[in-house]
């Protein structure tokens, strides 16, 4: 960790121009038709379910988003250190949040070859059949475009719009969704790159004690009227409300204030929604919100 804390200040040093902040990444697509019900921009909130840990914590997180008025997607490794329990998927859709595909082990493997990446496609597509899930995100942000059309899903949320702290750090340049063109016959899909700093980054690398970066690119993105794409990890939350940050975690009280934030200062300026409510509208304007041009010349 402190390796990765060291590594990081100094991208930072360097990287200043484009984070957390990239400008050029404000740029609507060309006829943007504008949000659903003429809201002024969008928010998703998603979790990556890492551990054992995590996952014993889903639930105080989900209490916590509804008492607030929120809800999420909960994406869940199928292999990883925990089952995850038909019960609990079953008990977060009826409580309207979503359950997505979180890689297969969590290991960073999944594109180390395009053989090894066919054949856990085969098993990540039945982990998307059994569980009903529409939406994938790989482990460590790292992504293959090209390759994720195996995959059946409505939507990828493995990039972002700029994280020169990421391993694979090429970020694709928005702040709004977009549709990755089918290749040999296989159908497209909606892509959601996150736009706000994840967690742990956040919290546990560059070691902030206020939510004032998330603050700062909320407004940015909602000026623009982009998507504020959020990635917050149970695992490293402390419910204990012990008020510190440690180096695996951070009170939890940071994430409530940053959805009281959402609630005061924004209220009924955003569209709540879910990933694969977004990615439906993404689908539904295809022909507008076509990838990037940096996107596209990796897809050729």
């Amino acid at each position: 960790m402190a390796l990765r804390r060291w590594r990081t200040l100094r991208i930072l040093q360097k990287r200043k121009e484009i984070w957390p902040i990239d400008a050029s990444a404000g740029k609507p697509p060309r006829d943007w038709p504008g949000w659903p019900r003429g809201k002024r921009f969008a928010l998703i909130l998603t979790h990556d379910v890492e551990g054992s840990i995590g996952y014993s914590r889903v639930r105080q997180l989900m209490e916590l988003e509804k008492r607030l008025g929120f809800r999420s997607s909960f994406n869940f490794v199928p292999e990883g250190q925990y089952r995850v329990k038909g019960a609990l998927r079953d008990e977060l859709v009826q409580e309207g949040f979503e359950v997505a595909v979180h890689d297969l082990h969590h290991d960073g493997k999944l594109y180390r070859s395009e053989r090894g990446f066919r054949k856990r496609a085969q098993r990540i597509n039945q982990y998307l059949k059994e569980w009903n899930a529409v939406g994938f995100r790989s482990a460590f942000m790292l992504h293959n475009l090209e390759w994720q059309a195996e995959l059946e899903t409505l939507y990828d949320a493995s990039t972002f719009d700029t994280d020169p702290f990421e391993p694979q750090p090429d970020g694709v340049g928005t702040i709004f969704p977009f549709w990755v063109p089918g290749r040999a016959g296989r159908p497209g899909y909606a892509e959601l790159p996150y736009t706000l700093v994840q967690d742990s980054t956040l919290f546990l690398i560059l070691r902030n004690k206020t939510i004032a970066v998330w603050r700062e690119k909320l407004g940015w993105i909602a000026n623009c009227g982009g998507m504020a794409l959020v990635n917050v990890h149970p695992d490293y939350i402390d419910f204990a409300e012990t008020g510190s940050l440690s180096s695996k975690k951070f009170p939890a009280s940071w994430y409530s204030e940053f959805l009281h934030l959402l609630k005061t200062k924004y209220h009924d300026e955003y569209w709540a929604a879910l990933p694969r409510e977004v990615a439906s509208y993404v689908s539904c304007h295809r022909s507008i919100l076509t990838a990037p041009a940096r996107v596209l010349r990796s897809l050729s």
